[in-house]
């Protein structure tokens, strides 16, 4: 039986704190069934617990239409999510990322972003060919924990700001290195969503201010 929590505890519950870590995990847009059999839950069950995390401002639901026969419900993270109030890091991820590129023999940045390159596509790989390449690209940075918002969208190209780093205590230290492993990471994912558009600008801001923006010019913004 579910238990009932008070207004803003909602993550406290232990099966919705494992949903969101798994939604932030796969880091796209998910389907209520795919997410019930993963967690070997029935959909209908599971579709409470969601809609509660989105109620809540943890998730945002859209719907995907497939022809004929009623659209299915696509789940990822709220890009304002604020798990336990407070901004979102992700320093588990970094170290991981961090010791496959350098344990590679790599130390410019230049090198760095190369590598890393090989991640985001990884990143990228689970979200199928149905998916929306603007929407996929965007909610991946959402579960990545950075709260894009869309600064420009245009035919020609969509400008996203940054709005919180999750590196931030990093980047203090090394943000030549952390940025350049990033704008990699956010190569790779444009490669893989939509090899048809480019990566014409990345530009990293202080990190405890965020506000960092990355500017996507070709079919991507259509």
């Amino acid at each position: 039986m579910d238990e009932t929590l008070e207004e803003g505890n909602e993550l406290a519950h232990p099966f919705r704190g494992r949903l969101f870590d798994t939604l932030s995990g796969l880091k796209r847009p998910v389907a209520t069934d795919e997410l019930a059999k993963l967690l070997d839950r029935h959909p209908n069950g599971i579709r409470q617990h969601l809609e509660v995390l989105s109620d809540a401002g943890y998730l945002v639901r859209n719907k995907e239409r497939r022809g004929r026969g009623r659209p299915r419900d696509l789940w990822s993270i709220d890009p304002d999510a604020m798990p336990g109030g407070a901004r979102p890091t992700a320093y588990v991820e970094l170290s991981r990322w961090l010791g496959r590129v350098l344990d590679e023999g790599t130390k410019e940045p230049g090198e760095v972003e190369a590598r890393s390159r090989q991640i985001g596509r990884e990143l990228a790989s689970g979200g199928g060919n149905d998916l929306d390449p603007e929407r996929h690209f965007h909610d991946t940075l959402a579960a990545m924990g950075f709260q894009p918002s869309r600064k420009r969208l245009t035919s020609k190209g969509v400008t996203y700001c940054l709005n919180n780093c999750p590196y931030r205590d990093v980047v203090r230290e090394r943000q030549e290195l952390i940025c350049s492993l990033h704008r990699g990471i956010t190569g790779g994912l444009l490669e893989k969503i939509d090899p048809s558009s480019s990566l014409s600008a990345f530009t990293p801001k202080d990190p405890d201010k965020a506000g960092c923006t990355i500017k996507i010019d070709g079919p991507l913004a259509a």
